[in-house]
């Protein structure tokens, strides 16, 4: 490494370093006037609400390192355009690339960074803060029946791929037990229902992986006319081909931004998009997920030209025209995550477009700097 590369990239280091910690605070302050009063709602010790920020931090860096790394560019190339330092380097013959080679560099080891993060840490994060949360919500009832704790109102799920239709009126996230429960079999077409089951009750056994339904009746159709053909009350009954994932069914009626990598990927794999158009959502949010680490790069491509503009403009000039490329950035994330869920363009297109534009641009800019 030369002397330039670990002069810029002490520099920037330095501010970095600086910045990463002050929008961690800001955000932890943040979350806790958001979720704080719910804590002590439940009752939870200063113990418990330390280890739950401490759980939670993980979630935040796929978000705040790269407007981190932004601002810590921004200021310590705008120090050096300054002093005039970048002017001696490029006075030396140092071309625009040549100087901020380093940033370039550290840009690529914080997207490899947020890659592994989003691909192990966080998504283990994401779903240990959410489960003490809830522990700790169920934990505060106090008189509650437990049939009663957690419940799910009109609880829906359909599993176009076995063809089956589920309603519950009632089902709880702890125990696992549904009321006013209908499950509706259709043919492989999806058209005609051949089969019903109709029962007040109905449990997951999850040793088994089955689902058992408690004093009901299963009422079978003619295939072809729709018809019914008869009714068969029982007392308790086991289906073995009714397998579907309690979990499956409660994280579907979650938001694709309150899910984490491996819940979202159980899903796209147990649910084909193509079987299910809701879940293009949960894919688009999947790409996304992995494409966000590499706007680190991105940054550097924008940042760079703006922060070394010429010695007679204003660097505040450069600043404002680089925030605002950057706003232009997280809109083009927003159209393509629309279009990508309406399925006007592929999921994947639609989390790395932004991406593939804003580095398209970049080179341009890197260009007219020279």
């Amino acid at each position: 490494m030369s002397l330039i590369d670990r002069y810029v990239l002490k520099e920037w280091a330095v501010g970095f370093a600086l910045t990463l910690g002050v929008i961690v605070g800001i955000l932890i302050l943040q979350n806790m006037y958001d979720s704080l009063p719910d804590l002590l709602e439940y009752h939870a010790s200063v113990g418990q609400i330390c280890f739950y920020y401490a759980l939670a931090l993980p979630t935040y860096l796929p978000a705040i390192l790269p407007i981190a790394f932004l601002v810590s560019l921004l200021f310590s190339l705008g120090t050096l355009h300054r002093n005039n330092e970048v002017i001696a380097m490029r006075a030396t013959g140092a071309s625009l690339f040549r100087i901020s080679r380093s940033l370039w560099g550290a840009g690529l080891v914080l997207s490899l960074l947020l890659l592994y993060l989003t691909a192990s840490v966080v998504p283990k994060s994401v779903e240990q803060s959410r489960t003490f949360i809830e522990n700790l919500e169920l934990a505060s009832e106090q008189g509650v029946e437990g049939s009663n704790i957690g419940l799910i109102h009109n609880l829906g799920f359909d599993n176009r791929k076995q063809g089956r239709l589920w309603f519950m009126n009632r089902f709880s996230e702890i125990t696992w037990l549904g009321s006013g429960v209908n499950v509706y079999q259709r043919s492989e077409s999806g058209g005609v229902e051949t089969a019903r089951i109709s029962a007040s009750e109905a449990y997951y056994d999850n040793t088994q992986g089955q689902w058992v339904f408690v004093d009901g009746r299963e009422l079978l159709f003619d295939s072809e006319t729709g018809d019914l053909l008869r009714a068969l009350p029982f007392k308790e009954k086991t289906f073995e081909d009714f397998n579907e994932d309690p979990n499956l069914m409660l994280a579907l009626h979650k938001k694709p931004k309150e899910l984490s990598l491996f819940e979202l990927r159980e899903i796209i794999e147990l649910i084909p998009p193509e079987e299910n158009p809701k879940v293009h959502a949960y894919l688009v949010r999947y790409f996304s997920l992995l494409a966000v680490p590499f706007s680190c790069l991105v940054v550097v491509g924008i940042a760079v030209p703006f922060a070394v503009s010429g010695v007679r403009t204003n660097p505040m000039i450069g600043v404002s025209k680089c925030m605002g490329f950057f706003a232009f950035f997280y809109v083009l994330v927003s159209v393509a995550s629309i279009l990508g869920e309406r399925q006007i363009i592929s999921a994947l297109l639609a989390a790395w477009l932004p991406n593939i534009i804003m580095l398209g641009m970049a080179v341009q800019l890197f260009r007219k700097a020279r």
